[in-house]
């Protein structure tokens, strides 16, 4: 048992306490908060992969003399396979994309202190309590601690737009609450439906439960329960109906605070989806599901970003729409394609921070995001202009980025999944993406400037464009050597199917 894996999930979440209550002593937090988020990845490599059972409470059959002491009706039953306490479960994929949202988590809190005068413990309170929690759902074998974490991580988002000095914040932040109000409860009824069934939250008992024919997978009551726990997935990650909600609050935020939204995002859709992948494979019609709201997010979020004037709305869109490619990947529902799936969302979770952070130096330097009062700002800033425009090709598959690696993948697995159709929308998407982001680059950056606009400050932070910087040498790198994760995320779906 690894008594390491807890400390990834305990020291975001004390770190978020004491900076709370060092809130008003402004050096004290930049320092703290720094060394922390520095730590943090520091503690992934310190780690064995493994497994950690809560209060040692392990299942009986890995305790031989314990299990012979019990009658024969548990020993030589399921019972003896049943998990009693919470499981956490670290592995090539945890290792991975734990350590890069560390990371995201660091340049986050980095641009944040040299942005701003005054640091913020509740601010930072709120990035490392979400770090924390995005990390338990992660880590977690038990979908009812998922879900706990998951109302923690909500609950962090809504504070983090609330942080923003933007006008419509508490409207946004009033919006996404109420809908919370719905989504979670459902969710938690779906499972409670799966405890009354199974009798375990356990993620791997209830799976073993439904291999084994314990439980009927057609009953009414485990198909309720999938839909209860599949609307409270597309409400968490922003899929329809939900998208216009979800690109709404990555707008209200600060840049850096979109960009650490989006990765709580990524993780909890990859957190979940797997979840759901686990439970719910031997429905026939669990992938279809899946595959009709990606699509409807991708081609709902990419027309919405093509009218859209708010630049930072228009991110949001194609941060919500990629997303979709994700759940293309879980519907295809074959190695290649769910590892596919994890690899876009580890890019996600890069690309789209280096173009909010990017980006928000234009919010910076202008004040404005309307991409109709921008132009000209090449000028300027030549430097992160440059930057920007190759984490746009990023997201929008152009080789040999990551993004086209990922997105190569998912086309070559519908493919042989025999699904050509999805092939041709998935590259008809990335092609109206790089449209998308061509517009906004040329009125931001190549058109000429508007007589009106004022430029309030000349200097961007070197702290932003450090950001930028190391996520730029992440797309580059991964585009070039793929295999730096693949490999990892492999191995870990070989084991899922």
């Amino acid at each position: 048992m690894n008594d390491l894996i807890p400390l990834m999930v305990v020291i975001p979440i004390i770190a978020a306490i004491l900076l709370n209550v060092l809130h008003g002593k402004n050096s004290l937090v930049k320092i703290v908060s720094v060394i922390i988020a520095i730590c943090l990845p520091l503690i992934l490599l310190l780690s064995n992969y493994g497994l950690h059972y809560f209060g040692g409470h392990s299942p009986l059959i890995d305790n031989g003399d314990l299990l012979n002491s019990f009658p024969s009706f548990i020993s030589n039953t399921n019972l003896s396979n049943l998990h009693i306490g919470i499981t956490y479960y670290f592995g090539g994929l945890q290792k991975v994309m734990l350590f890069f949202l560390f990371l995201l988590g660091f340049l986050a809190i980095f641009t944040t202190i040299n942005e701003r005068k005054r640091s913020s413990g509740s601010y930072m309170f709120l990035i490392f309590m979400g770090l924390g929690s995005v990390t338990a759902m992660l880590l977690s074998d038990d979908i009812f601690h998922m879900y706990i974490f998951f109302e923690i991580a909500i609950t962090a988002q809504v504070g983090i737009i609330l942080s923003s000095s933007d006008d419509q914040k508490y409207e946004t932040a009033m919006k996404y609450m109420i809908l919370g109000s719905i989504g979670g409860p459902i969710l938690l009824t779906g499972i409670g439906f799966l405890l009354g069934l199974v009798g375990s939250v356990n993620i791997t008992d209830i799976s073993n439960a439904v291999k084994s024919g314990l439980i009927d997978p057609f009953s009414p009551v485990f198909l309720f329960s999938f839909g209860l726990i599949f609307f409270g997935w597309i409400y968490s990650v922003g899929l329809p109906p939900f998208h216009t909600i979800k690109s709404a609050i990555y707008s209200k935020a600060t840049p850096s605070g979109s960009a650490i939204l989006q990765a709580l995002s990524v993780i909890i859709f990859l957190s979940f989806g797997l979840a759901i992948l686990r439970i719910y494979s031997h429905l026939p019609f669990v992938n279809g599901f899946i595959i009709f709201f990606s699509l409807c997010g991708m081609i709902l979020s990419i027309t919405m970003a093509l009218v859209e004037t708010d630049l930072r709305r228009i991110i949001g869109f194609l941060a919500v729409g990629e997303l979709g490619y994700l759940g293309l990947g879980f519907g295809i529902g074959t190695k290649l394609s769910i590892t596919a799936a994890l690899f876009q969302g580890l890019n996600e979770l890069i690309i789209t921070a280096l173009l909010f952070i990017g980006f928000g130096a234009i919010l910076y330097l202008t004040k404005t995001s309307n991409i109709n009062k921008l132009g000209g700002l090449i000028e300027n800033h030549p430097k992160i202009a440059i930057m920007v425009l190759i984490g746009g090709f990023a997201m929008a598959g152009v080789p040999p980025l990551n993004g086209f690696q990922s997105k190569l993948m998912l086309i070559q697995s519908a493919l042989n999944a025999n699904f050509p159709e999805l092939a041709i929308i998935m590259i008809l998407i990335s092609i109206v993406t790089f449209m998308t982001f061509t517009k906004i680059f040329h009125a931001v950056y190549l058109k000429p400037k508007p007589q009106d606009l004022k430029i309030e400050k000349t200097l961007v932070p070197r702290s932003v464009i450090f950001s930028i910087a190391i996520l730029l040498i992440i797309c580059i790198v991964l585009g070039l050597m793929p295999d730096l994760v693949v490999k990892d995320f492999s191995v870990f779906v070989g084991g899922l199917i």
